[in-house]
């Protein structure tokens, strides 16, 4: 586990806050893709300048790329060996990102592009509502077809917070005995 693609089911779904405990306890840096596409007011970054960053990262040995962003997910993909998926439902991916927003109001991430201050809209609300099962099954599809072209690559779906709490303490314990 050197390369760590970390998705989700949706916003909200817990990919950043994962990846940073999954970075805490491997010792890898953690890059967030919302992070590398929103510059400073809201201004997304062109395809290619977007692209080209992750190129850069994943031509390195140990990484962890937080985000979903099909618009680049090939180059991930095919670098990546390991892919967690976290797969929270959507009412709570809703709640997580109502929650993040009041609790972020004024203030920037620490997973988000500077000066990208919190804000919250109607539209990305109804994407989250609208999309979440159409891209679900996408992901189903895509995982189906990486264990039959790329069997090698290991997929982990997490489905709620003991799972998650597993997986992170097992691999802490690991990470631990091997140092």
């Amino acid at each position: 586990m050197d390369r760590i693609m970390v998705m989700g089911a949706s916003a909200g779904a817990g990919k950043s806050t994962f990846a940073k405990k999954l970075g805490n306890i491997l010792g890898y840096h953690v890059y967030h893709l919302d992070a590398l596409f929103w510059k400073p007011g809201w201004v997304e970054a062109s395809l290619n300048e977007f692209r080209a960053s992750q190129k850069k990262i994943t031509s390195s040995s140990h990484w962890i790329i937080e985000g979903n962003y099909s618009n680049s997910y090939d180059i991930r993909v095919a670098k990546a060996d390991t892919i967690i998926y976290i797969d929270a439902p959507r009412l709570l991916c809703l709640y997580r990102v109502l929650k993040r927003w009041v609790t972020h109001i004024g203030k920037t991430r620490s997973d988000m592009g500077k000066g990208c201050n919190e804000k919250m809209e109607w539209s990305f609300l109804t994407f989250i509502w609208t999309t979440y099962y159409p891209r679900k099954e996408k992901m189903n599809k895509r995982f189906a077809e990486i264990q039959q072209t790329s069997p090698e690559k290991t997929i982990i779906v997490l489905q709620n917070k003991a799972e998650i709490a597993n997986f992170l303490h097992e691999l802490q314990t690991k990470h631990t005995i091997l140092s």
